[in-house]
């Protein structure tokens, strides 16, 4: 990530993205929440991408690179906490499950002003209280740094209706199926079929974003049939796909 820029307190606000806009690569000092009140996001870092609809959140540690994209009209709510503030203990950006309550806690705290009344410091204990709470959820895209892996990962990428099994790409990449096997699970935490899941679930969170039929979108993300991607996604994210751009 070239031209990092540095910005010593991670802020809190509420802004409006257009659909492709970007947040250039950057970092804190401070932790930071990042949730989408509608619309899709993206947080990229060199590890990956970590994505979310409004049934998720990302915590992004002090000092982690990272950028954001928007998909979709999008919501952008940030909220900052200081680096001795860390409820979840966690040293890598992590997606969290966002329930009712917590989505209205960090509505109503991202909104100014953001000042240290008693009350705004009442509602940001109870929203530490439910982040502690909160399911991680694994709702990313790795980076692969094996050549061999990254060019099975981006063919992939270009075409995830590609129905193939791990073999057919393994024989253009210059390593066995075994061995790329072997190195989804060490170096991407997950087997082929279920990083296969995680990029066709985030190509299919894209195109909802921009208003895609379902039915369009699971034909293009691989799926045998629209039933088979409502019940992938709606296991997922807890909503149905034809839901996704009808929600607050």
């Amino acid at each position: 990530m070239p031209d990092i820029r540095h910005s010593p307190e991670a802020p809190t606000r509420t802004q409006a993205m257009a659909p492709g806009e970007r947040i250039d690569a950057h970092h804190h000092d401070n932790h930071q929440v990042v949730y989408a009140g509608s619309g899709v996001l993206a947080v990229t870092t060199d590890a990956g991408t970590w994505f979310a609809p409004d049934t998720r959140a990302i915590w992004v540690p002090a000092g982690c690179v990272h950028a954001h994209r928007a998909h979709g009209h999008l919501a952008l709510h940030l909220l900052g906490l200081p680096a001795d503030t860390d409820p979840l203990r966690l040293d890598a950006p992590t997606v969290l499950s966002v329930d009712p309550l917590l989505r209205e806690l960090i509505l109503a705290c991202t909104r100014g002003p953001h000042d240290d009344t008693p009350e705004r410091l009442r509602l940001r204990a109870v929203l530490l209280d439910r982040l502690r709470a909160s399911p991680q959820q694994p709702v990313q895209m790795p980076a692969p740094t094996d050549p061999r892996l990254r060019a099975v990962c981006e063919v992939l990428h270009d075409d995830p209706a590609d129905p193939r099994t791990l073999a057919a790409p393994a024989s253009t990449a210059g390593a066995g199926e075994r061995t790329l096997s072997r190195l989804f699970r060490r170096e991407l935490g997950m087997t082929f079929p279920q990083w296969r899941t995680q990029l066709r679930l985030y190509h299919a969170l894209r195109m909802l974003a921009d208003d895609v039929p379902v039915t369009t979108v699971a034909h293009r993300c691989g799926w045998s049939s629209t039933s088979a991607f409502i019940d992938v996604f709606r296991r997922a994210f807890g909503y149905t796909p034809g839901a996704h751009n009808r929600r607050p």
